[in-house]
């Protein structure tokens, strides 16, 4: 999904969703022969995934509660005079255990999950947000933080140190540590709620997901191609459609068969609708209603008012007020690439009225017309591997001057995992690279990026970072070719990797990509431009069979169709981020209990009601905002947006892809990381504030 990526908020470098428990014995598996009980001796302090059992999880997750506990107890209880030192940093490094293995368990339950470790999940749920409320709702802990913050101009601290002290105190402030008593123990009982709820609709998801693939003939799968189908195959004249986390199915394109798109477009809208043990919508309605009942006791009219407080955008007027400019585009070209598709299907032997499930079967019809270009023409020359070493490598050796070797002697979580080293000009080491790209039932729908290990130079650590994608496996010992969305998406998530490699800071806190969820997609959106620049282009665009590049003449179709549907495609998101805003703008006494009802009200509202351009995701299968921690942020892809054509504009003014605007944008935005505030940060980087502008002209939306 991401998610395009996961990344959730720390305390102390640890994840939030960290338990609160009892003390742990030899006998609850905490003892020497647990995978987690000594600090990994691989490269990097990565992961050993050849050693780590689902047994190890739970024992050393609590017993990392527990030490932490234990060194957050006794910061709260120091009688000495609050300092920088004996309190801040003391939390920064309180947390080693529980981050050596709940890095590892979110690796697992994303990407490789099982009956057992979901068990966990769901257990420990809870538990994760009471311990969350342990750190952030103990008041003589946030007495000694307010100490701080309120004479930290006279500390003699440094630059990262304030903005540590800063984030802090905003952090717990947001967390409720304002509240009297008896509003904690509301909190407490909410949070805890909210927790297995989000636990709970991910595991449905998951579930309805996998039983959703739709089983057809060759017949039915008339247009797609043979290594495609032999992927697929089941038995004889039997080939599973596997569902897509999006609304649209990549395999639309391809389907000549109108009655097959139907039912495999009905299946992916339905998919967790079906009144069954795996439909979402009683829980997305408790989360949405129990989120909205958080907000108020926090003193705040709605969740999104409470959840962008530290945001670029700040509020969710300014949010909606983005997203209804982009609407007004986008609808208004959406109409017209719609017309354009139905006068096609007029002009047909047997014309009919066009369907969202036809959509993209035409509209690609209509590129090959226009442009003389379609997917299949460009997939041999977008080999998978080539598109990774040749042309994202490629890419950030251009721009940063890194190098990537291959490394087959760190242990993965499963065989199609690979591993590189990345080294810097000089050859000192960045840090470890793994790259997890096939798509199966043991992993969440969508791509993401995470850390194994997060940069910190008060830890003595460099990253460890993964990039996640679902693309189709082929048969044995075929070539995976992707589409050209796919080739997009693996330059994105390799963008937010470079954001975690590039991190230079003291404290885990401010490290790399914890920044806002607006901010956050920004250099992962940037780094999209680049998988279509000629130089990278014809660096990895090479024939799988031939090794011939990719012609001139595909090149030229390329950059003229790069704004081809472009109308429906920001139809789409806008549609997905009105339904977010919606759900976290409601209030605490709102009365909703139909998911479609208000989905459709939702849309119609902001002029997104087309029935030929649905919402990239329904409520019902939304898992960035009701299971991936983008509530109320699904607008951050737009607002990055707008920072990332902004900052496209810069690259262009300033000579393009090379290495020194590369060490300039390394310096001044890929390395910082949160310690500046990030409307100070771009500023530093561009010399102004974003605006739109750039956004509407490289789009084609300004005439």
């Amino acid at each position: 999904m991401y998610i395009k990526k996961t990344l959730m908020g720390v305390v102390a470098g640890a994840s939030l969703f960290s338990i609160s428990c009892n003390d742990t014995s030899k006998d609850s598996g905490w003892n020497e022969s647990n995978a987690f009980y000594q600090e990994s001796t691989l490269p990097y302090k990565t992961a050993d995934f050849s050693k780590i059992q689902n047994k190890d999880f739970k024992p050393a997750l609590e017993e990392g509660m527990r030490q932490q506990m234990e060194a957050v107890n006794a910061i709260a209880a120091n009688t000495e005079k609050p300092t920088f030192e004996n309190t801040l940093v003391a939390l920064e490094k309180s947390s080693a255990l529980l981050d050596r293995a709940n890095r590892a368990f979110n690796v697992l339950t994303g990407a490789h999950t099982n009956k057992e470790l979901q068990a966990i999940s769901a257990e420990l749920a809870p538990k994760f947000a009471a311990h969350s409320d342990a750190i952030y709702l103990n008041d003589a802990l946030f007495q000694r933080i307010k100490t701080i913050n309120d004479n930290r101009a006279s500390l003699g601290l440094d630059n990262e140190d304030k903005r540590l002290v800063a984030v802090y105190f905003e952090k717990f402030v947001a967390a409720g540590a304002n509240l009297n008593e008896s509003d904690k123990a509301k909190l407490k009982e909410i949070n805890q709620e909210l927790a297995s709820l989000s636990n709970a609709f991910g595991e449905k998801l998951l579930a309805a997901t996998k039983s959703g693939g739709v089983t057809f003939t060759a017949e039915e799968l008339d247009g797609v191609g043979s290594d495609e189908l032999n992927s697929m195959k089941q038995g004889d004249n039997q080939y599973l459609v596997p569902l897509n986390n999006t609304t649209q199915q990549p395999i639309f394109p391809e389907m000549n068969n109108r009655d097959a798109r139907a039912k495999l477009y009905k299946e992916s809208w339905i998919r967790a609708e079906k009144k069954d043990d795996n439909d979402t919508r009683s829980t997305l309605l408790a989360l949405a209603h129990k989120r909205a009942e958080k907000a108020k006791l926090l003193g705040f009219d709605n969740y999104a008012a409470w959840n962008l407080q530290s945001s670029m955008a700040q509020t969710p007027e300014n949010a909606e007020n983005l997203l209804r400019q982009l609407s007004e585009f986008a609808v208004a070209n959406a109409k017209e690439e719609e017309a354009a598709i139905q006068q096609l299907i007029d002009e047909s032997e047997n014309p009919f009225q066009l369907s969202a499930a036809d959509w993209d079967y035409y509209a690609e019809k209509i590129r090959s017309e226009k442009y003389a270009l379609n997917q299949n023409e460009l997939k041999p020359y977008f080999e998978m591997n080539s598109v990774l070493e040749n042309g994202v490598f490629f890419m950030a050796t251009k721009m940063y001057g890194i190098t990537f070797k291959e490394r087959k002697d760190i242990p993965v979580w499963h065989e199609d995992v690979k591993v590189y080293e990345i080294f810097n000009e000089d050859g000192s080491p960045v840090g470890l690279f793994y790259a997890d790209l096939y798509q199966r039932d043991s992993k969440r729908g969508g791509a993401w990026m995470s850390n194994i290990v997060g940069q910190s130079k008060l830890l003595d650590q460099l990253p460890v970072i993964y990039n996640v994608s679902n693309f189709n496996k082929p048969a044995a010992g075929q070539p995976t070719l992707l589409t050209q969305d796919n080739v997009v998406t693996m330059f994105h998530e390799f963008g937010h990797a470079i954001h975690g490699f590039f991190a230079e800071q003291k404290y885990p806190t401010l490290s790399g990509t914890n920044v806002s969820r607006d901010f956050v997609e920004f250099p992962s959106q940037f780094h999209e431009h680049f998988a279509m620049m000629p130089e990278v282009l014809n660096n990895y665009a090479k024939h799988y069979k031939t090794g011939e590049v990719i012609p001139g003449a595909l090149i030229e179709k390329l950059k003229l169709s790069q704004n081809f549907n472009k109308g429906y495609a920001l139809t789409e998101l806008m549609g997905a981020s009105t339904i977010d805003m919606a759900w976290h703008t409601i209030s605490a006494e709102a009365k909703i209990d139909d998911v479609d009802a208000f989905e459709l009200e939702a849309l119609s509202r902001n002029g997104l009601n087309l029935a030929t351009v649905p919402p990239r995701y329904r409520s019902s299968y939304f898992s960035h905002i009701f299971s991936g921690g983008y509530a109320a942020g699904y607008y951050s892809y737009q607002w990055a947006e707008m920072l990332d054509w902004d900052a496209f504009a810069w690259l262009e003014e300033n000579g393009g892809m090379n290495r020194a605007n590369g060490q300039f944008l390394r310096e001044r935005i890929l390395s910082k990381g949160n310690s500046v505030p990030l409307d100070e940060l771009y500023r530093n980087f561009r010399g102004k504030n974003p605006s739109i502008d750039a956004f509407l002209f490289y789009k084609g939306f300004a005439k």
